[in-house]
């Protein structure tokens, strides 16, 4: 819920926040078995899934499997 209302409050007009949402439903959808089933730890990792879209977005993205591409390239980057 955390990651959905950082998207929600971010500071991007209508268009870019569709693409961003489209962005983090597509990514989560793909890695979304590969995490723990702790609540938690779920909330945890889409947070910071919903942190990495923030920053490589701009306003004038609207390419969400590009988005997703490089949000997820990162996250696997951080993974432990």
């Amino acid at each position: 819920m955390r990651a959905r209302q950082l998207i929600a409050s971010a500071s991007f007009g209508p268009a870019a926040l569709k693409v961003i949402g489209e962005a983090f439903d597509a990514a989560w959808a793909q890695i979304k078995d590969a995490y723990d089933t702790d609540p938690d730890a779920i909330d945890a990792v889409r947070f910071k899934l919903a942190n990495v879209l923030l920053l490589i977005a701009s306003e004038e993205s609207r390419d969400a499997e590009a988005l997703r591409t490089v949000a997820l390239e990162r996250i696997a980057a951080r993974k432990p």
